[in-house]
């Protein structure tokens, strides 16, 4: 009887003994993947857009569902301008507003594009002045072509 009752205390152990050696390794598992979803929403990612002698240049930082990075627009025949975008991610689109400076002027507008596999492609509509800052008259009227395809790519 006392053999039965130690081997079954034994059993018992080495049971309770694995079982916590596999929630050790889930957590660690969770711990790794959770790390590396961080890494991954928060690294920087480039985009470009040239065509004969126009280029558009946009590199931003994901976290979560918000974006903030650069662009510039060098179109020819056109001022150049650069400056910041900070926005939001609703689904497979990007709103933001880009605070540029060009020609010695800084202005806001409101900046839409699009994601199309590894390309976004600009969003145009009718804007209005909104307390000094160009905004879409209306979401909805949205309209995205090709005209400015920018290709993702390795960021310089």
């Amino acid at each position: 009887m006392n053999r039965s009752l130690l081997l079954l205390a034994a059993i018992a152990g080495l049971t309770a003994s694995s079982c916590q050696n596999k929630t050790t390794e889930e957590n660690t598992s969770t711990t790794v993947d959770q790390n590396k979803a961080t890494a991954l929403s928060s690294a920087r990612t480039c985009y470009t857009y040239t065509k004969n002698r126009d280029t558009v240049l946009l590199s931003y930082e994901r976290k979560n569902n918000t974006i903030t990075g650069e662009l510039s627009y060098n179109l020819f025949e056109k001022d150049k301008n650069s400056g910041k975008i900070d926005g939001i991610i609703k689904g497979d689109t990007i709103l933001a507003d880009y605070t540029a400076t060009g020609e010695g002027m800084s202005y806001v507008r409101q900046v839409a594009l699009l994601k199309n596999g590894k390309h976004l492609e600009e969003g145009y509509a009718d804007m209005k002045d909104e307390g000094g800052k160009m905004v879409f008259n209306n979401l909805t009227e949205l309209k995205f072509s090709n005209a400015i395809d920018l290709e993702e790519g390795e960021c310089k």
